[in-house]
């Protein structure tokens, strides 16, 4: 099953998104996190790939636990900082042997505090080029990339940001999942913008429930996205009860994912975290 051929008309898709557990604890968690969300009948889940490509060994072991065991399709996250070409087609070769035929391609992130990234020698700086040499190399593979709405943390630019996207759209990628936002507005005004811009494929949104504030925060500073205000406040009154913050994260996060589904768009992607429980509550007060 590729990706793109879940977005059909009147059908609105449910996926999460996991990152490899590094030690032997995380992992039996992560095993019972896929086992409580499976029965959401979730129509893919993706599985990020660490800085640097740090976590690779780890992600496709996931990748392919999640397919062969769990039975549900996975999209692995590639990005191409710090790798070489001939590295990327070892890696999309390996892919293909385990008949995992979905890649959410990415850039990736520098070293943190590294603000001058030069790509290796025979690697790619940009994340189309990611994806031009994966249609390339294995035009089989269904690419997803990243969208932000409320423009890359890099240049908070929108329509540059949107310029680059439509590039990558270009090289080859079929749809978009978004970075998390907090407020749908961000969403709506960049996929009307994206329309403008001649970009017509699908755009899952992304979201992530608060479920912890010191963690959104330092979440929030990587990634550039903003929580309104008044929301903020309100999460700060509750610093010193994590039941109250959990609460309030679920509850506001049921309003957003209603309010994107109510005006028909074409499914969620949530930012798990590795928990079930936040993610659980929420999709049960769902009508899919």
């Amino acid at each position: 099953m590729k990706v793109i051929d879940l977005f059909k008309p009147g059908y609105q898709t449910i996926s999460f998104e996991f990152f490899p557990p590094k030690t032997l604890e995380q992992e039996a968690n992560l095993f019972k996190v896929l086992g409580e969300l499976k029965k959401f009948d979730p129509d893919f889940v993706s599985v990020t790939y660490g800085a640097m490509g740090t976590t690779r060994e780890k992600t496709f072991k996931w990748v392919k636990m999640i397919k062969e065991e769990f039975g549900i399709e996975p999209v692995v996250h590639l990005t191409c900082i710090a790798a070489t070409k001939d590295s990327i087609k070892s890696q999309l070769d390996e892919l293909s042997a385990m008949e995992v035929f979905n890649i959410l391609a990415l850039r990736g992130d520098p070293p943190e505090g590294d603000d001058s990234f030069e790509p290796p020698k025979n690697g790619f700086k940009y994340a189309k080029d990611l994806v031009l040499f994966i249609k390339n190399h294995h035009p089989e593979f269904c690419v997803g990339v990243a969208g932000f709405p409320e423009g890359h943390i890099s240049t908070k630019d929108l329509t540059l940001d949107i310029k680059y996207l439509k590039e990558k759209i270009e090289a080859g990628a079929q749809y978009i999942v978004t970075q998390m936002f907090f407020d749908n507005r961000y969403f709506f005004d960049f996929v009307e913008q994206c329309k403008k811009a001649g970009i017509n494929i699908p755009i899952v949104p992304g979201i992530m429930p608060i479920t912890n504030l010191k963690q959104v925060k330092k979440i929030t500073s990587i990634c550039g996205a903003t929580i309104p205000q008044e929301e903020l406040n309100q999460l700060e009154e509750y610093a010193d009860d994590q039941c109250a913050v959990e609460k309030f994260g679920i509850d506001r996060a049921v309003k957003q994912c209603k309010e994107l589904l109510e005006s028909k768009a074409c499914g969620i992607h949530f930012f798990v975290m590795n928990q079930s429980g936040p993610i659980s509550k929420i999709i049960s007060n769902l009508t899919r």
